[in-house]
Parts: structure tokens; sequence; C-alpha cells
């Protein structure tokens, strides 16, 4: 039965709630706040000293990632990631539980939880609902920092769950694997700028708005819920599948919500929106906007 339960990509606040309480987070079960924010509007790590779960510790993406690239937040090495996670505590037995303090709920979670299971690690889940909702539900916070026993953690990365630039082009004209992309719709369209870019999509891309995938309160939709929502976009889940966005953080919502479908083997382009924009030729980049003006 425990089994079932690690395996599992999301966790409730009651059963967080529960092993805090029963002081079961420790070696065998690590909690990750993975909260990132523009950092002229929210500072994370800051908030993080100041209120989190008990027994937390901060999973800073700023340092988790490859540093050398010039596009935002791309995977870092194998070795690096298992340097940083294991200075977390992480082992390859732990079972992580990944949160973000973001208003909409969920917001750099997945992408959390993306990394640990592209670096091939099984036992993560995210927090279904955040630290919003922790915290509205009345569980305990603590202003209190942790530093636990380094761990050793051994990463392989599995190519699977993550495509490249050059398997994205080569996919343009070989259809091999569907593409979603889950930016909001006048960014897909080219409508309105993306983050200070021209917007569109990558050809053949379909639009599915990661906020599509969560109540109003900010947890995960129903699983039928989320199935439809595929199905009204013509996604197939037994076929291949790719998840894009702007910098490859909220593709990971696509991956989690297939993964919550059954589908376990959705891959991220790492590079997303940004890289495609900055490489790929005028040609494969279907902007409504440029139509328009034309």
């Amino acid at each position: 039965m425990a089994r079932q339960v690690l395996s599992r990509p999301l966790v409730t606040a009651k059963w967080l709630s529960e092993a805090v309480r029963a002081g079961r987070v420790g070696e065998g079960l690590r909690v990750l706040d993975a909260s990132w924010y523009p950092p002229q509007e929210r500072n994370a790590r800051q908030e993080f000293k100041e209120r989190h779960i008990p027994g937390a510790s901060f999973f800073d993406i700023e340092e988790c990632r490859d540093k050398s690239s010039p596009y935002d937040f791309m995977l870092p090495s194998e070795s690096h990631f298992a340097d940083y996670v294991g200075h977390l505590g992480v082992s390859n037995d732990t079972h992580v539980v990944v949160y973000d303090g973001d208003e909409l709920g969920t917001f750099y979670a997945p992408r959390a939880w993306w990394m640990f299971r592209a670096f091939g690690h099984k036992e993560v889940s995210v927090l279904n609902g955040g630290f919003k909702n922790w915290v509205k539900e009345g569980h305990p916070v603590t202003a209190e920092v942790i530093q636990p026993a380094p761990a050793v953690f051994k990463a392989k990365l599995n190519i699977a769950l993550v495509k490249t630039f050059e398997e994205m082009i080569q996919n343009v004209g070989s259809l091999r694997f569907q593409v979603v992309d889950s930016r909001p719709e006048g960014r897909f369209r080219g409508t309105e700028l993306d983050q200070g870019l021209e917007s569109g999509h990558i050809p053949g891309a379909v639009n599915i708005p990661f906020r599509s995938l969560l109540t109003e309160t900010g947890h995960e939709k129903s699983i039928e819920e989320i199935q439809e929502i595929f199905r009204e976009k013509k996604v197939d889940l037994s076929k291949p599948l790719t998840a894009t966005c702007r910098k490859g953080v909220t593709a990971c919502h696509i991956a989690l919500a297939a993964y919550l479908c059954g589908k376990r083997d959705v891959a991220v382009y790492d590079g997303s929106w940004s890289e495609w924009f900055h490489r790929a030729p005028a040609r494969y980049k279907v902007s409504e906007l440029k139509r328009n003006k034309a």
C-alpha cells in the first residue's frame, strides 16, 4: 500500500501534513520548496526563510540549471543535479515532495517534479494545490530552516523525456510526435508579446494553456476532466507527445497532467519558445500577427 502512495505524482496536503506531524520528514521523505518569481515581484528565497512547510528545504531553480546556456532554466548536467539534490539530503531512495508558493496554487513545482524524473528519480510527487492551499487549510508553517544531512544521489538522464532543438526541427517534417504548447492562447497565436519576445508557435503544435488544467482553487483537475481536455484538442495520449512553452516550465504541467492519465513518457522541449524564437528559421514560426500584417 505504501508503495502505491509513493509512486503517485500528486500528494494531498492532508497526506503531507500527517507525514509532517508524524515526524516522517527526513532521509526517507524530503519536502522541497521550488518557488521562483520575477525578482521585481517577489523574493522566493526570502519568503521561504519567513514561512515554509516544516522540514522543507529550498530548491533553487536558479542554481540547479545549466548556467552556461543562453536560455533560462535549462537542465544542468547529471553531476550538477546529483550534487545539488544530494546536498538537500535527497538520495535515490528518498520520496521527494515538491511545492511552490505561486498565487495560482502550482507553477514551478511540476518543473522540479519533471527534473527529478528526467534524472531517473521515480519517487517524486507534487503537493496538490501548493503552499497557497496548504496555508488556507490551516496546516503548520515554520520559519525554522533545517540543514539536512547530505546524501548520495546518482543521476542518469533519461533522454526519452527531453527533446532538443534538433529533434524539434526534424519533427516539423516527420511529425513523429505530437507537440502541445502550454502558453496562453494569445502568445501561442502570436497576438501578444511573450515576455518581451515576439510570439507564435512551432508548426503543428496544439495549444493547451496550462491554467486550463487547474481548478479555480489551484488544484489539479480530475483525471476525467484532463482526459476530456486532451480529447477536445485531438491529442492522442496513446501516441508520442512532447510539451513546450516559453522556457520549459509550464510545459511540465502538460507532462504532469498526462502522467495523471497514465501516460508517463511525455517529453519536454527544454529550450522551448525562448530557444525556438532565436534559432528556428522564420518559416517555422507560426504567428497570426505576421499573417495579418502580410
